[in-house]
């Protein structure tokens, strides 16, 4: 399972209304920290599969509820849980570091 895209159409249904927890990438496809960081993301998307669903907002591309949660920076990942922000990292990191934070997380 790679990642997933949401928009802000869909993202009350596909982060929100989610079963299991939503890590959400917000990005841009100028954004070279973005692009460093998206093979880890979609590996611990494989990898992780069965704990969590990882999808990307392009913030250019969708306006709304980047707006309405005050992105000012990217990378920037929030994990949503049970429909409710539980933790975020801004910036790009390893996918260690990365695999490390979200599993603390979850």
């Amino acid at each position: 399972m790679a990642t997933i895209t949401v928009t802000d159409a869909g993202f009350q249904s596909d982060v929100l209304e989610s079963d299991k927890p939503v890590l959400v990438d917000f990005w841009a496809e100028w954004c070279g920290p973005c692009k460093m960081i998206a093979p880890a993301l979609e590996e611990l998307s494989d990898e992780m599969k069965e704990k969590v669903t990882i999808a990307k907002m392009d913030i250019m591309e969708n306006t709304g509820v980047p707006g309405q949660m005050g992105v000012q920076s990217i990378p920037y990942l929030v994990l949503f849980k049970n429909g409710e922000p539980a933790a975020q990292m801004r910036g790009a990191a390893p996918k260690g570091q990365l695999k490390q934070w979200l599993e603390s997380n979850l």
